[in-house]
């Protein structure tokens, strides 16, 4: 069995941060999901980081007293580090440096499955190493043993190389990217033309969102054998699943199960999963998925309200879905606008979640009566399959129906209509 490495992480609290002690067990948790074992940690408080080193001579030198006495192989930082601190850093450590960029983009790299997931996740890597080549290109000009000009012009030359490959790399990449996003495009045109209504699931990572999204499908559509992939790990989901939700009313609605946010989610993956995190905006309902046992739960509210907007979905109506009750320790509110507590694991509160879908999802649905003629049987049909029926009654000149239909069937079918 491969030896784990060591490692020491380091943080940044800026003036006082609320959540920085969750940031930093968040760190924990993701350098634990890559397979690292964190021995040791500091911490500094500061106004602004260091420019050269991020963290103040001293704790660096800190740093490095706890590196030898744990033998630690590489030290992790909390925030994404310049390609100037990386050096800085490695020069005065003596050991590997790397940030939580890196070990997210690691997650994401070892965590995707479909080719979409893949290309948008080398593309986002690639992105972060093209501005940090200028540290191989230093060692490129060293590793000739000599000063002189000659040496330097040969360690740019290949720095100009690596530069070239890893650009036409991501080119090459986004083309690819470029047919299946075009593919999901016409997925949600199609979808759209039905007038079923997409329900987003969203929020923080490990919040459950996979496990709420199985029990619907368990609870409506038994028969299906479309389970999505579920884990109490950080990124499980990161491929955007849509399944088809058919309540026993007739009501249908499409549910997408979406990547998990964290907290300084780096920006090349947000850009590069930009066409995968389209389906949250262009939904017409968002689930907000909370682990309501997280001591943290309201920063992680938060966090996932600032890539909503980023994302350009903030003003989408909201069902926020407090999820994990049978973990938290606390009060559970009581009637409460918008929100609804439950514990998709043990199946409790999911009757309220529909309840909350149905107001919010199917307020355009509307009561009426037609009276449809017996030689337009494929229009009573219809309503059978697609309306929620009350009663139906046999009439001399047709058949007396009592409904809650769409209102665009209503406006299809309005001379049927008995005002």
């Amino acid at each position: 069995m491969r030896q784990k490495q060591k490692a020491i992480l380091v943080g940044v609290n800026l003036n006082n941060q609320q959540d920085f002690t969750n940031s930093m067990k968040e760190l924990s948790n993701l350098a634990e999901a890559c397979e690292i074992e964190v021995v040791g940690e500091k911490s500094q408080n500061l106004n602004s980081v260091i420019k050269a080193y991020y963290i103040g001579k001293g704790k660096l030198q800190e740093v490095l007293a706890l590196i030898q006495e744990k033998k630690a192989d590489m030290v992790i930082f909390n925030d994404e580090l310049s390609p100037s601190q990386i050096r800085n850093l490695e020069a005065t450590l003596k050991c590997k440096v790397i940030d939580r960029t890196v070990l997210i983009l690691d997650i994401f790299a070892q965590r995707a499955r479909t080719r979409e997931a893949q290309l948008q996740v080398e593309v986002a890597k690639l992105q972060y190493m093209l501005p940090r080549l200028i540290g191989s290109g230093e060692s490129l000009g060293r590793q000739g043993g000599g000063a002189g000009l000659k040496n330097r012009g040969s360690g740019e030359t290949k720095l100009e190389l690596d530069r070239r490959k890893i650009e036409e790399r991501i080119s090459s990449l986004n083309k690819e990217l470029e047919i299946l996003v075009a593919q999901r495009q016409n997925q949600r045109k199609r979808r759209k033309k039905k007038e079923i209504p997409v329900i987003a699931l969203v929020g923080y990572t490990n919040t459950g969102k996979s496990t709420i999204m199985n029990v619907m499908l368990d609870l409506f559509n038994p028969t299906s054998e479309k389970q999505v992939f579920e884990k109490n790990m950080l990124f499980a989901t990161l491929e955007t699943s849509v399944r088809s939700i058919e309540l026993p009313d007739n009501k249908t609605f499409l549910l997408t199960d979406t990547v998990g946010f964290i907290s300084k989610l780096p920006h090349h993956l947000v850009k590069a999963f930009r066409s995968t995190l389209e389906e949250v905006a262009e939904a017409d309902l968002l689930i907000h998925v909370v682990d309501y046992s997280n001591p943290f739960y309201k920063e992680q509210i938060e966090v996932t309200k600032e890539t909503l907007k980023e994302l350009g979905a903030d003003n989408i109506p909201v069902i926020y879905a407090y999820n994990k009750t049978d973990l938290a320790e606390v009060e559970i509110p009581k009637g409460a606008e918008d929100n609804v507590y439950l514990s998709a694991k043990r199946k409790t509160g999911i009757d309220d979640l529909v309840g909350a879908i149905r107001e919010k999802a199917f307020a355009h649905y509307v009561c009426c009566e037609m009276l449809i003629p017996y030689d337009k049987g494929k229009v009573v049909s219809y309503f059978n399959d697609n309306a929620t029926i009350k009663s139906t009654v046999y009439e001399s000149n047709g058949v007396l129906i009592s409904m809650e239909c769409k209102e665009a069937d209503y406006e299809r079918y309005h001379q049927y209509c008995l005002v």
